[in-house]
């Protein structure tokens, strides 16, 4: 833990030592200085939905006011039709629009009259300093939070923000130390193993074999692959994504395949992983993908490491599973007993109101 994240932690226990009214003041993961009142009964949640419930539990979900809907029920339908299930008012929930498509609506998360907003650092980006002045004119307090870059640090304190905000400093260093010692472990693993030297290519799943989906080449999955140590074939050939030409993934020779699956509805092509989903029907997909031109000769699909993982499961709480499982990949010998599937499903018993029934973590057989 560095000596920064160190200190954050001491002064958020050191503001929950006093009386429950007493204001909440934190550093957001955009560097500005919030100061609540008192911990919110209104808010607006603009992302990060399962880390906002892990860290404000069950009861936060009476708490949510406003949403931005899309990036859940519409990107993750199979995760929103288990959390539906479990607290029906989301459903009927107002919602503001989504930053991805210039749809977020300032006017609308206003409209719901949350006492804070918290959104991601990628939506405060995309309405900028204007679009988060007006929230606050209307006397709401805005606070980012961002599991998006990846790191250990912003993950650590993205949890620890939401707890002081929360009111769940307690729950949320537990989380953030259950996070930092699974990460640990993952690293000592690593570097007692040496270097791997296996290339590895990621692969957003959704349009089918028929058509080149996004690699990574920083952030997102390009993070977890360098937490690592693998040898991504992405970096330096895109920015954050985007794909890459199947003439270059076949020069390459990745040792690993990902195919990044998830819920989606109407990509028949998809590879569908997640809440609900089958092996059946992963494993058919996923094999489809090693049917393109020049993938049967590829030392992945040679050796069946060709591998489906939850796109939901990435910029989470839970992605240090995730993690393991591209580390088992990469040095399977270090992680022989580690059971990354068994892991999730005790992180959700452990921390979530809904069980991770379905499947997160698949390898063609």
């Amino acid at each position: 833990m560095s000596a920064f994240t160190r200190g954050l932690a001491a002064a958020l226990s050191l503001a929950f030592a006093m009386p429950a009214m007493a204001e909440i003041t934190v550093t957001d993961l955009d560097g500005r200085t919030v100061t609540l009142d008192r911990v919110p009964d209104r808010v607006a949640l603009g992302f990060y939905y399962e880390d906002y419930l892990a860290v404000a539990g069950a009861a936060g979900a009476d708490k949510i006011v406003a949403l931005s809907r899309a990036p859940w029920a519409d990107w993750r339908p199979g995760q929103w039709a288990v959390y539906t299930a479990r607290f029906p008012q989301l459903k009927g929930l107002p919602d503001f629009g989504n930053a991805d498509d210039n749809t977020f609506s300032v006017e609308a998360l206003i409209a719901a009259r949350p006492e804070v907003a918290i959104l991601s650092s990628w939506q405060t980006a995309t309405i900028g300093e204007p679009g988060v002045k007006q929230i606050e004119d209307a006397g709401i307090k805005v606070v980012a939070i961002d599991y998006n870059a990846q790191t250990l640090e912003r993950h650590l304190l993205s949890t620890r923000v939401l707890g002081a905000v929360m009111g769940q400093p307690e729950r949320s260093e537990q989380l953030a130390a259950m996070y930092e010692t699974r990460t640990a472990d993952t690293l000592a693993r690593v570097a007692k193993a040496g270097p791997s030297h296996r290339k590895i290519y990621v692969e957003l799943a959704q349009k089918g074999p028929g058509e080149i989906g996004n690699s990574y080449g920083n952030g997102m999955w390009a993070g977890v692959i360098d937490l690592v140590g693998g040898e991504n074939i992405a970096k330096g050939q895109v920015k954050n994504w985007g794909p890459l030409s199947p003439e270059y993934v076949l020069a390459q020779q990745p040792d690993v395949i990902l195919l990044a699956g998830s819920e989606w509805l109407n990509k028949p092509e998809a590879v569908i992983l997640g809440f609900g989903a089958t092996d059946e029907l992963a494993q058919s997909k996923m094999a489809a993908y090693t049917t393109r031109p020049g993938w049967s000769d590829l030392p992945a699909v040679q050796t069946k490491q060709v591998f489906g993982i939850y796109h939901g499961g990435n910029r989470t709480l839970s992605d240090f599973v995730y993690a393991r499982a591209i580390a088992k990949a990469l040095y399977p010998e270090a992680f022989a007993d580690v059971d990354p599937a068994a892991e999730l499903a005790d992180y959700y018993k452990t921390w979530m109101p809904v069980a991770a029934d379905g499947l997160f973590i698949d390898q063609l057989k």
